[in-house]
Parts: structure tokens; sequence; C-alpha cells
């Protein structure tokens, strides 16, 4: 049996495999063969190249025979929305070098110019698997399903006269037709808004006789008029209202035709920070965003069959050509499905996690008295969403009303949209608590609710930082500062994830909860960084960035390329969303090739190659996607015998360890340690979530071997125990 076949790689005639072989590899055909020799022959895979590669994976389950239809249509609209905001964010990244005249060398060998037609022509392959998933496997089981997205002709007499009237009462008096002549300047076509482009024509000017009108489909209407039969729910797309009805618009003129798009724009907002006051910054962020909405058209997505008129006008105006357009016969915008997997009647078909199980080594008494008793007796190492946030929560809001309380420390990132956490900090101002939060308001897409949620923060008398300089602000710390009788005892919560419960429920993260002085002093002199001029010697537990976290790691794996020359025990382990950054790849290939086994389990991005002869042969790289979303980080080196275990905020990446402040704590409680290892252990052995990267940069899913049983990762924890937990190390 070969390689291959042990591993379980070896699936000729499977359905999933030919799938992969279709479109997660490099398009094979349809780049030029010296732009596929490049990228080959290159060292480092292209970080936005193997972004594509992820969104596959995800559309890959809505693949999967085994999830029914909700959830199969669940991940559809998630890839639809990652690849929105992989265009308005890294392609237009893309053209801030292009349409400047700027320099830019892909990790792929590309100059900008060759790169930008090597990753649209990618992502017009991504999008053509889309719609064909959609159209051949999933529409054709919405009827057995209870429901229909239909047309205007497949309406019964009855149903259009309801329909009519639904367009004269409520959609009729929000349209606008905005037309584009020498008397019109041309109109502002808006970021993600479906726009029909009206061509008619004008009978009294034959030289010229073509004119071009938008009609913007209002974004405050449902995207689906709902009617409803016997045993069917029909679903008409308001689209499809407002074209069977524009005639209502343009009275008495020859509609020649009738085109629905709908354009993506730049949204990559970069912001030149100074030591101006806070208060600037502000108002820098509210107006990128504003320009967000007009910026750069980097994608256009219409229907088939569009006018040539009207193309050619959107062409010139935005300064596109065929790379930038994306045609489809089906719905543009599958992000409108949420509007049936939100739906009443729908919303149950999607399964229903496990109730989270209190972390492990934690007394079944624990929801008893006060939270901080039992971290003055043990610390608590929590595993979302497989344990809940409700320990953090607890100890904020018990913070918040705490007479013993003086102070409480925050940074945040990302919050949920009725945070529990906001309201422990109101409150704790309320009550003559010192509270510090550091909000980072540059947090891409969440910039408007953080700079609101801050403000009220400021209004209440909290004190508030806006982000630190250049830096964005990722590390998730929370410090709390409590009296108890003549000494003060500080409690301190380091994660990997954000301080918001809703992502906390379908994020996988890390988070210890701490009274240790050892964490307290160091969290406390990087609070002191952020909020002042401090520049500690060193930390014990932490590393941080952007002072020497990519120093440190280097080392760490300097030491196991070390033990490995000197025939020590050596192995590395890391769990990461993304690695892309160059200096710590170029010392994991020096390690594979001192001999040092190196197991990678990355999300998403990875620009590091694989398994190539004398580069990197010692190291896989595996990919985990399924029905949660992997955003934990653990770092492990085997440190001959005596590991060394680093949970965290921080990705691999170039940002992480240069323009964000980010932190990685070490996890050293004998028990906690032991289930950090288990972590590790058990993403290694999933067999159901699992993707290989191969050498050439595709990916493969992993597919269960004769008489294999299953092991699902987003299952098992919800049943470990103690007694499962690794009682050695990873190598």
């Amino acid at each position: 049996m070969d390689k291959e076949s042990e591993t379980g790689l070896e699936h000729s005639g499977n359905p999933i495999k030919r799938f992969v072989e279709m479109v997660l590899s490099y398009t094979k055909g349809k780049t030029p063969e010296k732009v596929n020799r490049s990228i080959g022959e290159a060292s480092f895979i292209s970080r936005d190249l193997s972004w594509l590669q992820f969104n596959f994976r995800v559309l890959d389950q809505a693949r999967t025979n085994h999830r029914n239809l909700f959830e199969r249509l669940k991940f559809l609209a998630i890839t639809a929305s990652n690849f929105d905001e992989f265009f308005m964010i890294r392609v237009g990244s893309l053209y801030n070098y292009l349409d400047f005249g700027k320099e830019r060398l892909d990790y792929s060998g590309l100059r900008e110019v060759q790169f930008r037609t090597t990753l649209l022509t990618e992502s017009q392959e991504f999008y053509k698997a889309q719609e064909k998933l959609f159209y051949k496997e999933l529409k054709p089981l919405f009827k057995k399903n209870g429901f229909e997205i239909t047309k205007i002709d497949d309406l019964k007499e009855d149903e259009r006269d309801k329909v009519e009237d639904y367009f004269h009462r409520t959609i009729h008096p929000m349209l606008t037709p905005m037309m584009l002549d020498v008397y019109h300047t041309f109109p502002i076509v808006l970021n993600k808004t479906l726009t029909f482009g009206v061509v008619t024509r004008m009978e009294d000017n034959p030289k010229n006789p073509l004119r071009l009108s938008f009609v913007q489909v209002p974004q405050n209407l449902a995207r689906f008029y709902e009617i409803e039969r016997a045993d069917t729910r029909i679903l008409l797309p308001i689209e499809e209202i407002i074209r069977w009805q524009m005639h209502r618009l343009f009275r008495n003129i020859e509609i020649v035709s009738i085109n629905l798009f709908r354009v993506l724009r730049n949204g990559d907002i970069s912001i030149e920070e100074s030591d101006d006051v806070e208060s600037d910054l502000v108002d820098e962020v509210r107006r990128q965003l504003s320009n967000r909405k007009t910026g750069r058209v980097v994608r256009v997505d219409v229907e088939e069959n569009y006018s040539d008129h009207m193309m050619k006008v959107l062409k010139d105006r935005w300064d596109v050509d065929e790379n930038n357009i994306f045609v489809t016969r089906n719905l543009i915008d599958y992000t409108a499905l949420w509007q049936i997997l939100n739906h009443p009647d729908y919303k149950e078909r999607l399964p229903m996690p496990p109730a989270p199980v209190s972390p492990l080594f934690l007394p079944k008494d624990s929801r008893k008295g006060s939270i901080f008793e039992i971290l003055k007796k043990q610390d608590i190492l929590l595993h979302h969403p497989f344990n809940s946030i409700d320990n953090v929560l607890r100890m904020l809001e018990e913070a918040a009303t705490d007479p013993y309380v003086l102070s409480i420390k925050l940074t945040i990132y990302r919050l949920a949209k009725n945070s529990r956490i906001i309201d422990a900090l109101l409150k704790a101002a309320e009550n003559g608590k010192y509270v510090s939060v550091l909000f980072e308001v540059k947090a891409r897409f969440d910039e408007e609710n953080n700079i609101r949620q801050a403000q009220r923060l400021q209004k209440a008398g909290c004190f508030v930082i806006y982000g630190l300089g250049s830096f964005k602000t990722h590390t998730k710390l929370c410090l709390i500062v409590r009296k108890e009788n003549d000494k003060v005892t500080r409690f301190v919560h380091l994660a990997s994830g954000n301080y918001n419960e809703d992502t906390s429920k379908i994020y996988t993260d890390i988070g210890l909860l701490t009274s240790k002085e050892i964490y307290a002093n160091d969290v406390s002199e990087f609070f002191n960084v952020i909020t002042g001029h401090s520049k500690p010697d060193r930390y014990d537990y932490l590393i941080t960035s952007p002072r020497d976290m990519r120093n440190q790691l280097i080392e760490m794996m300097r030491k196991e390329s070390e033990n490995a020359r000197n025939g020590l025990p050596c192995g590395i382990v890391l769990k990461v969303n993304s690695l892309e950054d160059q200096s710590t790849i170029e010392e994991l290939y020096k390690a594979s090739q001192a001999g040092v086994p190196i197991q990678l389990i990355v999300r998403g991005i990875c620009c590091l190659r694989p398994g190539r002869l004398g580069l990197s042969e010692n190291i896989t790289v595996k990919s985990i996607v399924g029905d949660f979303l992997e955003h934990t980080r653990l770092y492990y080196f085997h440190n001959n015998g005596d590991p060394l275990v680093y949970g965290g905020s921080a990705d691999m990446m170039n940002r992480s360890f240069d323009r964000r402040l980010e932190s990685l704590f070490r996890i050293a409680d004998e028990n906690l340690l032991k289930i950090a290892i288990s972590i590790l252990h058990f993403n290694q052995l999933d067999n159901v979530n699992s993707y290989y990267m191969t050498e050439d940069g595709s990916y493969v899913k992993y597919q269960l071997q004769e008489n294999e049983s299953e092991l699902n990762i987003h299952k098992l924890f919800y049943k470990l125990t103690e007694n499962q937990l690794l009682e050695t190390s990873l190598f």
C-alpha cells in the first residue's frame, strides 16, 4: 500500500475527490503555463490564492450529503459573505497598488498586473462552482423541503394580484430611476446593492438612440416576498417584482433591456495615524467608512444575457474588464439565503449544538458562591463553544457590583450585538469602579458599532482609549483588581477569542482565567505599555507583539532544530488561523531540514509549502473545516520532553507581528497543560473535518478507511473527560 493510501487520501471514484480535483487545484488550463510554472516553483504559496482554497473548503461543506438542505444553504451563504469580503479587502488592496502605480511582488513570484489576471481567473472558477452547486444540487431539493424560489410566471392569478398590490403600496414609492445622459451626472451605485440597469430607446435621436438608467432595489425590504400555498411556501425575489413592473417607471418609452447587477467596491480602508487627539482618529474612521460605499469598483455581478451597451458604459466608467465581470443565471448574492435560514418555520431545521459542558477540572458545585473564590484556588481553561463564555461574563458582572472591586481593565476588538460585556462595564462605572477600556475602532466591518459603544462608555465615565498609534489592538486581555482585607488580588482573563457572546457559540477558542501573580504582573505591565509609555524588560508568561513575538517564536523553533541535530526528542505543532509570515515560514523550513517533525493545523491561509523534497518534507499541513469556525491558536514546542505550550490572539502573520498589539500566554498549570495538549492531539486525529494540503498547494479531503471509526472534534469535545486527556507529550 502506498503512502497516500495509508493516510486515507486515496479515493478514486469518490465524488468529493473529483470535486477537489476539479476546483481546489489551481485551475489547470485556465492560467498560462508560464504562470502556473512560476506558482509551482515558488517556495511560498500565494496568500490570496490560498484564501480562495479555504473558501472552496467551506463550499465543500455545502456539497456534503450528510448535511440537510438548510445546513448546506448556510455554508453556501457563508462562502458568499466570505467572497464579498475577500474582494472588498484583498482584491481592493491589490487595486491600491494597481491604481496608484505601486509595485507589489506576490509570494507566487508574480508582479501586480500578472497576479491580478491570475487571481481574478481563480475567482471566476470559484464563482462558477458556487453557481453550479446552487443550480444543480441545492435548488432541486427546495420543493420537498417546503419552499420554492420562483418567478412571476410561476404564480397563480390571485397570487399575482397580491404581488402587484404589494408593488404599488410598498415598492413603487421607494423606487427612483436615475438617468445617465449629458444632463445628468453618473449616479452613485452603492456597494453590495442590487441595481437594475435599464436600457431604453429614444426614437427622436436616431444617431444615439440608447439611454441607460439605474433603478436601485430597496435595501430595507425583504429580499423574498412570501406567498403561502397549501404545501409550499413560495419565495419571490423582490427584483423579479420590480422587473415585472418596470414599465411603470418608464411610461411610453421602449425598454430595450433590463439587467440586474451588483458592484463590490474597495473596502480596504487605510488610516494614516499620528499623535493627534483621539477624536481625530474617530472622525477619520467615519470618513473612511463613508468612502467604502463609493470606493473603486473591483467586481461586478450581473445576470447573463446582459446588454452590451450597458456593460460598455459600466466598464468605461469603473475601469474594469471581463476579469471583473461575474456572470450568473441564478440569484445574485447568496447571502439572501439567510432570510430562509432565519425564517421561524425553518430556523429549527438547522441542527442545534449540544448544551455547553463544564470546563475540565472545575468542581461541579462551581456555580455556587463567588467566581473570585474559585480562581483563588485554581485556574480555569475554557474551550469554546464546548465550554460557555458565562464564566467570563460572570466574572465581569460580579466585578461590576462587588464592593471590593477597585478597577477593571479590558481590551475590546469585536462585540456581540446586545453585549453583556458593555452592560457590565457600564454598571461598574455607575458603581464607582475605575473602568479602563482599550477599544479598537478599526476592527474591520465593526468600526461603527465599536465607535458607538465606546462613546457610551465614555459618557458613563469610563476611561476609553481608541487604539494605540498605528497598531491595531487585537490582544484579548482583562484585568480585575480586588481589595481583600489588607491586600489586593488581581484576576486575569487571557484568550484567543473576542469578548463576544454570539461568536463564542460558533467559534472554537480558548481562554485562561487565573489569579496567579505571575500572569497578573505580566498583564498589568502590558496594560501599562498600552496606556502609557512603559517598556518592561521582560515578561514571564507573556509573549507580545509588536515587540518581540516573532523573535521569541523563532528562538523556540531554533531550539527544536538544535535538539534534532543533537539526537534529542523534538517536534512542533502549531494550530493557527493563518500562516503567512515569511521569516517564521523560513525558520520552519530550516527546522524541517534539521529533522524536526512539524505538524501544522491551519484553518485558512497557509503560505508554507509542505512536503517538498529538500525544503519541507518533514512538515504536514491540515485544515479543519466543519460545524464550528476554528479560531483557537495554540503553539506547541516539544522542548526535549518538557513541552512549552502557548495560546492567545496571534496568528503567524506579518500584521500580527508588526502592526498589531497581540499576546500569547504560556499554559503552565499541569492539568490545564494536559487539556491544551489534548486539544492539539485530537485535532491531529480528526478524520471527519480534515483536509490535507499537498505540495502543489491544493487540498484533499480525508476519507475514512474501511473499518475506521469517525473522530469528529466538534462532537468529541462535548464529551471529553479528564480520563481521556493525553498523559504524555505529542511526540
